[in-house]
C-alpha cells in the first residue's frame, strides 16, 4: 500500500523536506562566492561577525579594511582572533594591517616556508573560509577569485590542526613603521 494512500501528499512533502534539511545540516553546508564584485568580502565579514569563540586566520596577503575591521570588532567582543601571515607581508604594510596592529590583534609570521600561501579562516571550530581569495581589496574588486564558506566541524577540525602546526613555528610579528602593540618589542623579528 503506497504511503500516499495513508498520509496526505502535503504531509509527505513536508516530511521529505524536513529529512533533506536534516541530512544537509548533518553533512554540513557550503556557500560559494566569486569575484570581482561577487560578495566575497561581505561573506567573510558576515562569518567573522557571527564568531563567538575564535577566528584563526592564515593569510598570504592582507589589505582589506572591511575584513580587518571585522576581525578587530570580534577581538573587542572577546573572540580570540589570531592571524598568521606570510613573511612577505612586512615588506608592504597597509592600512588594514595598521587596523589590526593598533587594536592589539595578535599576529605572527610564518617563516618556515618560502611562501605561506594559505587563505584560510577557521571560525568557532566549525566554519572554514577558504579559496583562492586573498584578503585584499584587489581580490574583491579586480581579480577573478573564489571563496568557500564551509559549515562542517569535522573539516574545521582538520584546518584547525593545520593552523596549529603553522602557529607553532611562526614568530611574533612587528612592523618597524607601525607602533608595537603592548607587550611587544618594536624591533623587527626578521632573521637573515
Amino acid at each position: 500500500m503506497p504511503l500516499s494512500s495513508v498520509f496526505p501528499r502535503s504531509l509527505l512533502v513536508c516530511i521529505a523536506a524536513l529529512m533533506v534539511t536534516v541530512l544537509l545540516r548533518a553533512a554540513g553546508t557550503t556557500e560559494v562566492f566569486f569575484s570581482p564584485e561577487g560578495g566575497c568580502t561581505d561573506a567573510i565579514v558576515r562569518e567573522v561577525r557571527k564568531a563567538s569563540r575564535s577566528v584563526h586566520v592564515q593569510a598570504f596577503s592582507f589589505t582589506s579594511q572591511p575584513i580587518a575591521r571585522a576581525l578587530t570588532e570580534a577581538s573587542k567582543r572577546g573572540v580570540e582572533v589570531v592571524v598568521l601571515f606570510d613573511q612577505g607581508i612586512v615588506q608592504e604594510p597597509h592600512a588594514a594591517m595598521e587596523i589590526l596592529v593598533k587594536a592589539g590583534v595578535p599576529w605572527f609570521l610564518d617563516r618556515e616556508h618560502s611562501i605561506a600561501h594559505n587563505k584560510v579562516m577557521v571560525i568557532d571550530d566549525s566554519v572554514v573560509v577558504t579559496g583562492s581569495f586573498n584578503f585584499t581589496t584587489a581580490a574583491e574588486h579586480h581579480n577573478a577569485e573564489n571563496v568557500l564558506v564551509i559549515h562542517d566541524p569535522d573539516l574545521a577540525a582538520r584546518f584547525q590542526a593545520n593552523w596549529k602546526l603553522h602557529r607553532a613555528h611562526s614568530q611574533s610579528g612587528v612592523f618597524p613603521s607601525l607602533p608595537a602593540p603592548s607587550g611587544r618589542s618594536s624591533r623587527r623579528t626578521r632573521q637573515p
